[in-house]
């Protein structure tokens, strides 16, 4: 067995895979950028070597600063993760040239299964179904225009060596054709420095399944059942399930026999995805070969208990496969979540800064739950405009479907995560969504659920009234302890009252509360509510005991009350004297600053290009500019009829959120 393995990655996953290999007795080498010396992975491993500046393809994938790290360091096997070099088959064979072992599929697998142009007429030629399209490259944005109607709108516009959602676009017409062919190609150079360009029908109403497969170097190969895969945003992966609420037992052995032998087809080794659409009459079509780990991979670990990174270092290191298909089982149900550095109340846009608060829930492992979070960073740490924004990817596992969404909803309530935007109140709102309890998804999901955006969640009456009476007990604690401090109390029953109104929104909630050794009980519309908890002033979560099951909040503190997030929603609860709460209804509401004719950068980022210049009348749904975050390019369009009176910015400027880029008359 190897004694050390560098890392060819940062962020979660270098921490994943550094775990299994300190785990396997195996030393581990990180590499780092000037943005990542203090980052979480580098101070996981044994040794780290520094390779360059910020920018990836300035330091991470640069394959002669990698190759310089495994010389400096004597590094015997090398674990690219995904993204990056890990699907390079130059590095694969600068790696072979060097004999050092990489902890992947061959060369000429990579090169076969990577391109997804020839992926897919290799998928043609063993029999395997694939989606129609133009499996040529594209010239330019004429060509890509006539062959976009040539197949029938919409389409689907992808960089050939692209991954992650990164230079993909769906067309419906000409113009956004035109557009996304460009997007594409801008994004795919930068990304992955490989600007050629396919297109391919866009199948409406898809599911996005794929199988696990494990290949050894002996002739074995396995399929370890499927991920659900079809809650997806721009492309990029949101939530992952496994196995699917769709597949019956007869499609799954289909699937998984079809991308085995597509995999023993190009000689595959290692651990590798075949990801198939799947319609509503469970047919499936070959959609790509992905010859790397893949981001969601915990969700099979978790229900067949196999660890996927051992694996494949025991294939890189010869070994032949210890588990036989007949092995490989079900057990339970795994979801997994991916909290993003993105705000999804400005639609998703990138976010960065430092991570005041983050605090993930407690990992646990017991017999009907398990919490897993993979991550890559720690409170105090940066987030950095340069990489992808996935900062963690919360597990859970339950005996059964129903079990593992109730684990996540709990574990989401439990994950603290301040000085950032992120999506964990989108996670927690789809965990609820009635569509996606009853397994009733597409890749449509979040555009067809959420089509002006997420604008938050409204919680049931219900729900409302347990929130007033848990805040109602917690706001007699403060004023208890307020009392105390003060000295205007020796017997506290006696000088805090228990009559209060809890105001949530539009609601109003008049409560009584009485207080005992062991907790409160809180009349509200004539229920009686049983509160217990250990919650003192100060903390930030609060566990509540209630009649149905305990009621997780984070807690924030504000005048008169307390900021409440629990199950996406985010409320101001203020809870106040039956006098007050009458008062406060004469208080006038102080309204937003007006910027309806300023074009504001809506997250940090480059501005890349200006569509317009001063004068210029621009029409609803325009193009105006191009600002690129995360290696993702974002136009800015017009939100209604116009003229340009001023431009505060051009390209190259680097911008702020709500930096005012430009004016209208």
């Amino acid at each position: 067995m190897f004694d050390k393995i560098l890392i060819a990655n940062r962020g979660e996953i270098a921490c994943r895979v550094m775990k299994t290999a300190k785990k396997m007795g195996i030393k581990t080498v990180a590499i780092y950028s000037d943005a990542d010396k203090n980052a979480l992975h580098v101070a996981m491993a044994d040794e780290a070597v520094h390779i360059g500046p910020p920018p990836a393809n300035q330091s991470y994938i640069v394959i002669d600063k990698v190759m310089d790290a495994i010389k400096q360091t004597g590094a015997q096997a090398v674990h690219p993760g995904y993204g990056f070099l890990s699907e390079n088959s130059k590095f694969a064979e600068a790696l072979a040239d060097a004999g050092v072992a990489f902890v992947g599929p061959p060369v000429k697998a990579i090169e076969a299964m990577g391109d997804k142009i020839t992926s897919k007429k290799i998928a043609q030629e063993a029999g395997v179904n694939t989606v129609p399209g133009y499996m040529g490259l594209i010239e330019d944005a004429d060509e890509a225009v006539k062959i976009s109607k040539e197949i029938g709108y919409p389409v689907m516009i992808k960089a050939s060596a692209g991954g992650g959602g990164k230079g993909m676009r769906i067309a419906w017409n000409d113009e956004e054709a035109r557009e996304g062919f460009q997007s594409s190609k801008n994004e795919a150079a930068s990304s992955f420095g490989d600007d050629r360009i396919f297109i391919e029908k866009f199948v409406t109403q898809p599911r996005h399944i794929e199988i696990q497969v494990l290949c050894d170097a002996h002739g074995n190969g396995i399929y370890l059942n499927e991920r659900e895969c079809s809650i997806q945003r721009r492309n990029q992966k949101v939530i992952e399930e496994a196995p699917s609420p769709f597949l019956d037992e007869a499609t799954r052995k289909a699937m998984g026999d079809q991308a085995v032998a597509l995999a023993k087809a190009v000689g595959y080794t290692s651990a590798g995805t075949v990801e198939f659409i799947v319609d509503g009459k469970r047919n499936f079509y070959f959609l790509e070969m992905n010859t790397r780990l893949q981001v969601e991979h915990p969700v099979t670990e978790l229900i067949t208990g196999i660890d996927l990174v051992e694996q494949m270092i025991r294939i890189a290191n010869g070994e032949p496969l210890s588990i036989t298909q007949d092995d490989v089982k079900i057990n339970g149900w795994a979801m997994e979540s991916r909290l993003y550095a993105e705000d999804p109340y400005r639609n998703f846009l990138p976010s960065i800064g430092r991570l005041s608060k983050y605090r993930p829930p407690e990992e646990i492992a017991t017999k009907t739950n398990i919490v897993r979070n993979d991550t890559g960073v720690y409170e105090g740490g940066e987030i950095s405009m340069y990489y992808d924004p996935m900062i963690a990817k919360l597990c859970t596992w339950g005996p059964n479907r129903e079990t593992a969404i109730e684990n996540m909803r709990n574990a989401l309530d439990a994950f603290e995560v301040e000085g950032i935007g992120h999506n964990l109140p989108f996670l927690s709102a789809v965990m609820d969504h009635p569509k996606f309890v009853s397994g009733d998804i597409t890749t449509a999901f979040i555009a067809e659920e959420y089509p002006d955006g997420f604008q938050g969640v409204d919680l049931p009456y219900e729900e409302l009234e347990r929130i007033a009476a848990a805040t109602a007990a917690m706001y007699r604690v403060a004023e208890v302890r307020r009392a105390r401090i003060s000295g205007r109390m020796d017997n506290h029953e006696r000088h805090v009252g228990g009559d209060w109104v809890v105001q949530i929104g539009e609601y109003d909630f008049p409560v009584h509360v009485e207080a005992d050794k062991r907790g409160s009980t809180v009349l509200v519309n004539n229920t009686r509510h049983r509160i217990e908890s250990t919650w003192t002033p100060g903390q930030t979560l609060a566990l509540i005991d209630m009649e149905h099951g305990t009621l997780t909040l984070k807690v924030g503190k504000i005048p008169g009350g307390f900021r409440i997030r629990n199950r996406g929603a985010d409320l101001k609860v203020y809870v106040r004297s039956p006098r007050a709460a009458e008062l406060s209804k004469f208080m006038i509401e102080k309204l937003p600053p007006d910027t309806s004719k300023l074009l504001l950068c809506p997250m940090p980022g480059l501005l890349v290009k200006v569509n317009v210049e001063v004068g210029d009348e621009v029409q609803e749904g325009q193009a105006l500019c191009t600002v690129e975050a995360m290696k993702m390019e974002n136009i800015l369009r017009a939100e209604r009829k116009g003229i340009v009176s001023k431009i505060n910015a051009g390209p190259g400027d680097s911008l702020a959120v709500d930096e005012v880029i430009m004016e209208f008359e």
